[in-house]
């Protein structure tokens, strides 16, 4: 039986792998074989399998038998392509090990450049090349490198230096100069011997000479890499489970820091801020791939489609011939791709060498533009075109922009990294990023330049301000894909770690002060400037019609004002599918009335107060439904146990103005208040339970909105009212409170002699009711599913007590994620499911819709497409996310 293939090559033309195996290649394996298949210059290599990190997580890191002698056969294949030999004094070759897992985690876990050198074939680099100033320069970086992924020899904290950059700055301060290329050939072979002494101090033992050690230490640096803390932490924000493995890419190096005619660059197919078709990239003469990436120097645009600053020549300018053969692989590639790729070259001497190249990440905007732009190029249908952009990305277009008429004192300017406006308060650590967010502060994370160990405080901030780094720096790319504003590069500023403060010109800026970010044009601004709402049209409105014409679920929105209902129906929402009536009786001169209402002993002083809010809830029923004027309104009645609306028996100070505004004595409230007490309030006298034992409450609100549906129907509004009755556990509960819906619904139209279509249903919300929706449903015309509080009932959690617990049962795996985010489909989805079937089974006609937050993620609304619901509801500004999320489960599920 032949062995379990686990290493694939690439190199001459023809590679093992291709673009579909990025499940077993990885994203970087697959398209580094797919553009060697497609005839583009890519330095030779090997790639070994995601399943062999499985194995090394299974088998107490260790390694399948078989995986030693495929790669020996694999790296005898490269030398022969390229004509040199791994580890040989003359003629080495030199390799970088790198990551790749099937979905793109920039910079999320390790990479090891120049592994082969040592002091011996530095000797035949030199001989080979002739130059003995970048053998040095490759055996300092390596030495580096490898001591910080494989070895662990870096800063002990976010806080303190990098080991190896308080030696470089030591040697460049002692030879009078600023920049690393500054340092001559024996400045930096003193450098290779700092650093190795500098690693044999810290750790006991000398750094590994043996190429065929260092080439195994870096493999099991990489794979050991899918794990560390800012891999796992990219993993959990974006939802990639935890067994996907990454695969490792062994392959030839190729140097753009061996000389003026070399250089190293990264790319973009497009504007991945903007989504302009324009060629887009940075690149570094005599350098190599880290330096673009890292921001230690300012990189230089590749061409002048958006202008350079002056002096600054670009790639098409000093190497025009390579940049012409760039730019017709940049064609090849999007063509190819059909996406837009963000692709890594280095030039080494003189001829041009393909790294990687993978969809590109993108902001938000972007990614609708791109999307809407490929289908008019042809490139692709709408159906892809849909496919593209994430329902999470388009949360990040419909939030505030500064205010351009708001007054601002512009401290500092850099690039505009990733655009969007942030405005929050100054931290200087991810840690202090992630502590002051939990504690509910809006922050800004300032760094020189951020790493993927940031990821955390990244994902919590507002914003990011960064000293160093171009636009394609990790800064740029995590915050780009993450849609959160950035300015990266900002020279102007310099970061004091020490004293927790920047200074900008003659302005310091400390810890905890207020300022404002512009990463549309790379502004910093002193304090808060205002915000404004973000006005949505040309490819967006585009992009949304196509997702309306895919998708078969409705999409409604949760609104308990005129204003939410508005902003909603701008967003496209198809009506209310919950107005939450309770909400309306917390303003002003409400809560006195209902306050009134609760702590009347007798029918008739309830019903005094009743009076009194009615036509204050029939003005707001008015203006909900002249705002949904031809879409269905579904109002739930009150729903709240009635304590929280009175003050905490403990709270004198409330108490005694209560009091003193009924006419009481404080004993006779604090009396009342104990009354109603209880124990489990949320299983208490709620919903339903409240209508029935206080009837004419839900008399009230009935009456209110069919004599507000009667007056705008007057009016030519034409109004869908549905009344729904909440926590129903019983058919005879739903029974009881219908009943009293239809006596005032007809007796307050025969008055206004108006017929006003309309519906009486109820929420699911309660085991029982989904078990018994047969029942229900003879008497309900529509259920909608209450799934906040039916996760809360099937798991027997409170939503409220239990934030910190769902955390730690998703860290440590019991669940796959937050229940009250993303519904439970195998329990509660359960649930639905039954609840759905039961319904229609004696109903066909049945209206079915959810109304939980769940209306609003898009995991939860594939499921709702799946037992085929009518439509979710969700938060105004969760509508358009609703409507894309229900047009991918169309194409995902048809």
């Amino acid at each position: 039986m032949a062995d379990h293939k686990y290493v694939y090559f690439f190199g001459a033309g023809k590679a093992e792998g291709a673009a579909d195996m990025k499940n077993l290649l990885g994203g970087k394996g697959a398209n580094i074989a797919e553009m060697t298949n497609i005839g583009i210059p890519v330095p030779s290599g090997f790639t070994i399998t995601t399943e062999v990190c499985t194995y090394f997580y299974d088998h107490g890191r260790t390694y399948p038998a078989e995986l030693k002698a495929q790669v020996a056969e694999a790296l005898a294949k490269v030398e022969a392509v390229m004509g040199a030999k791994f580890g040989d004094p003359t003629n080495p070759l030199l390799v970088s090990v790198r990551s790749g897992a099937r979905v793109s985690m920039p910079g999320m876990m390790d990479t090891v450049l120049n592994v082969g050198l040592n002091d011996e074939t530095v000797k035949g680099v030199i001989a080979k090349t002739g130059n003995e100033r970048f053998a040095y320069d490759a055996y300092r970086r390596f030495v580096n490198m490898y001591s910080d992924v494989v070895l662990g020899v870096k800063a002990a904290h976010e806080k303190e230096e990098d080991p190896f950059e308080v030696i470089l700055e030591k040697k460049k301060h002692a030879r009078g100069v600023k920049l690393d290329t500054e340092l001559s050939a024996q400045d930096l072979k003193e450098l290779v011997a700092e650093f190795k002494a500098m690693v044999n101090e810290r750790l006991g033992k000398p750094f590994p000479e043996a190429p065929m050690d260092q080439l195994w230490g870096g493999i099991s640096a990489v794979f050991e890499s899918w794990n560390i803390p800012r891999a796992k932490s990219y993993r959990q924000i974006h939802g990639f489970p935890e067994d996907w493995g990454t695969a490792v890419n062994v392959q030839s190096m190729v140097f753009g820091n061996m000389g003026d005619d070399s250089a190293t660059g990264v790319a973009f197919t497009r504007d991945p801020s903007t989504g302009e078709n324009y060629f887009y990239g940075e690149y570094l003469t005599n350098a190599q791939g880290e330096d673009v990436v890292a921001g230690i120097r300012t990189p230089q645009p590749i061409n002048r489609t958006k202008g350079a600053p002056e002096g600054m020549r670009t790639l098409d300018e000093e190497m025009p011939e390579l940049y012409k053969q760039l730019a017709g692989i940049r064609e090849t590639l999007e063509k190819h791709y059909r996406d837009m790729q963000d692709i890594e070259f280095t030039i080494q001497q003189g001829r041009l060498w393909m790294l990687q190249t993978r969809n590109g990440k993108r902001t938000p905007a972007a990614a609708v533009k791109i999307a809407v732009d490929m289908v008019g190029e042809g490139l692709i249908d709408k159906q892809t075109a849909i496919k593209r952009v994430e329902p999470e990305q388009i949360n990040h277009l419909l939030h505030p922009m500064l205010d351009p008429k708001a007054k601002r004192v512009k401290i500092a300017a850099g690039l505009p990294a990733s655009p969007g406006a942030a405005v929050g308060q100054v931290v200087f650590s991810a840690s202090d990023a992630e502590a002051w967010a939990a504690d509910g502060k809006k922050v800004i994370l300032v760094r020189v330049e951020t790493s993927p160990d940031d990821i955390r405080g990244m994902n919590v901030a507002e914003g990011i301000l960064t000293s160093r780094g171009g636009m394609t720096s990790h800064a740029a790319v995590v915050a780009r894909g993450m849609g959160t504003p950035c300015v990266a590069g900002c020279s102007e500023i310099a970061v004091d770690y020490a004293n927790e403060q920047f200074t900008a010109g003659g302005v310091v800026v400390k810890q905890g002060d207020w300022i404002s970010l512009d990463g549309s044009k790379g502004e910093v601004y002193q304090g808060q400037v205002a915000k404004v709402e973000p006005k949505l049209t040309g490819d967006f409105a585009a992009f949304m019609d196509w997702a309306d014409e895919i998708r078969t679920l409705g999409v409604r929105t949760n609104a308990d004002t005129p204003h939410d209902a508005s902003v909603a129906r701008n967003f496209g929402a198809e009506g209310i599918g919950l107005c939450r009536t309770e909400h309306m009786f917390f303003e002003g001169e409400r809560i006195k009335a209902v306050r009134e209402m609760i702590l009347s002993d007798d029918i008739e002083t309830r019903q005094k107060a009743l009076a009194k809010l009615l036509p204050m809830q029939r003005e707001d029923f008015v203006g909900i439904f002249r705002a949904m004027d031809g879409l269905p309104v579904t109002i739930r009645t009150l729903d709240p146990p009635l304590h929280e609306f009175l003050p905490h028996v403990d709270n004198d100070k409330d108490i005694d103005g209560l009091a003193a505004d009924m006419g009481l004595s404080a004993a006779q409230i604090k009396a009342k208040v104990e009354s109603l007490a209880e124990m489990n309030p949320m299983l208490g006298t709620r919903g339903c339970r409240l209508g029935l034992s206080f009837p004419e409450i839900t008399e009230m609100q009935a009456r209110a909105i069919f004599e507000a549906a009667c007056q705008v129907a007057k009016e030519g509004v034409k109004v869908i009212p549905e009344v729904m009755i909440p926590l129903v556990g019983h058919v005879n509960e739903l029974k009881l409170q219908k009943a009293i819906v239809l006596r005032v619904a007809e007796e307050v139209m025969a008055a206004a002699g108006v017929k006003v279509d309309y519906l009486v249903g109820t929420m699911i919300e309660l085991p029982r009711a989904a078990l018994t929706a047969d029942q229900i449903a003879q008497e309900a015309q529509f259920f909608s599913f209450g799934t906040n509080d039916l996760t809360q009932t099937t798991f027997g959690l409170s939503r409220d007590d239990t934030g910190k617990m769902l955390a730690e049962y998703v860290a440590s795996g019991i669940l796959p994620k937050d229940p009250f985010v993303s519904i439970d489909e195998e329990g509660v989805g359960q649930l639905v499911r039954i609840g759905v079937e039961k319904g229609r089974s004696v109903n066909a006609k049945l209206k079915v819709g959810i109304c939980g937050e769940h209306g609003g993620d898009p995991a939860s609304v594939d499921f709702c497409h799946r037992v085929g619901m009518n439509y979710v509801s969700c938060s105004p500004y969760r509508v358009p996310i609703a409507r894309l999320a229900a047009a991918q489960a169309a194409l995902r599920n048809n």
